[in-house]
């Protein structure tokens, strides 16, 4: 008996070491391009310096200052009206498109390849794309709009403060709604039948049906994406900078194209990392509202 035990730990301790050993080199490459820079951003967040020959340590001060610096505080605010009216576009068009993809026609698989081209583009060639269709000299939005008599001359889409801002925005939208859609189109699929027959039945309608099935039902999906989406959304870089790397002027200079600003333009490596550290935690603590918020358990 106690052969037969020893050997089964033996396996036992086997199997968790292949275990393990499977895990290593994910691991490894999570340490190496996650917790390797956000740690040694924090180092140099301490310091003022350009990386090269100059560290000088200043402690709390960049974070200190961040909490005065109202070009700062401009970015964030900025940051989160751009991160609210994106997720806002994202859930009502992804919600919509959902809800008739669930539906049975015929060629619904193509409509659905085809609202899922946007996600499937790299951020930058949907910028690139955009920022050809907009262009105020040859863009094919204004030859549009003016063959349909709205405009009358061309307009400036992303040179303008008053436009750069909505169009930036309805570009993001138009890039990210279909991770939504989808993430809700599975979630719609994913609730039986039987559960809307039965409500018919016990005489509900539709909005009931609605409102004590299908949203309960889709309540973790829904927790789960607006989290994901919030968080992704809020540090955007690529799309707005390849459009308008923060113009006109500060029309669209979201906190992440603040934070490359100073460090690579102004070469304040200490202080860009020290506003990286605090976007990571307000990433964290919009996660943390929306748990609390949507009492996800």
């Amino acid at each position: 008996m106690s052969k037969v035990k020893t050997k089964g730990t033996t396996g036992k301790i086997k199997y968790q070491n292949d275990g393990y050993l499977f895990a290593f080199p994910i691991v490894f490459m999570l340490a190496a391009l996650i917790i390797y820079p956000m740690a040694y951003g924090f180092y140099i967040s301490f310091f003022n310096t350009n990386l090269v020959t100059k560290w000088k340590f200043v402690g709390f001060k960049y974070y200190i200052e961040a909490f005065t610096d109202p070009s700062f505080y401009k970015s964030v605010l900025l940051t989160f009206e751009f991160m609210i009216l994106v997720v806002i576009g994202h859930f009502i068009l992804g919600f919509i498109l959902a809800t008739l993809l669930n539906r049975e026609f015929r060629g619904r698989t193509v409509f659905r390849v085809i609202f899922m081209l946007p996600w499937l583009f790299p951020e930058a060639v949907i910028a690139l794309l955009f920022t050809w269709i907009m262009n105020p000299m040859y863009g094919v939005l204004n030859d549009m709009l003016k063959s349909l008599g709205i405009i009358s001359a061309n307009i400036s889409w992303l040179g303008s403060k008053e436009l750069a801002f909505p169009s930036v925005v309805f570009t993001c939208i138009w890039k990210g709604f279909p991770l939504v859609m989808t993430m809700i189109l599975a979630g719609l699929q994913s609730i039986s039948k039987d559960l809307y027959e039965a409500a018919v039945i016990d005489g509900a309608n539709k909005w009931d049906s609605f409102r004590y099935i299908t949203l309960p039902s889709l309540k973790p999906i829904l927790t789960t994406v607006i989290i994901l989406d919030s968080v992704w959304w809020f540090k955007q870089y690529t799309q707005v900078f390849t459009m308008t790397a923060g113009g006109p002027g500060t029309a669209t200079n979201l906190i992440s194209l603040s934070i490359y600003g100073t460090a690579f333009n102004d070469l304040r490596f200490g202080k860009g990392a020290a506003w990286g550290i605090l976007v990571f935690i307000i990433c964290y603590l919009i996660n943390s509202v929306y748990k609390v918020v949507l009492k996800d358990e």
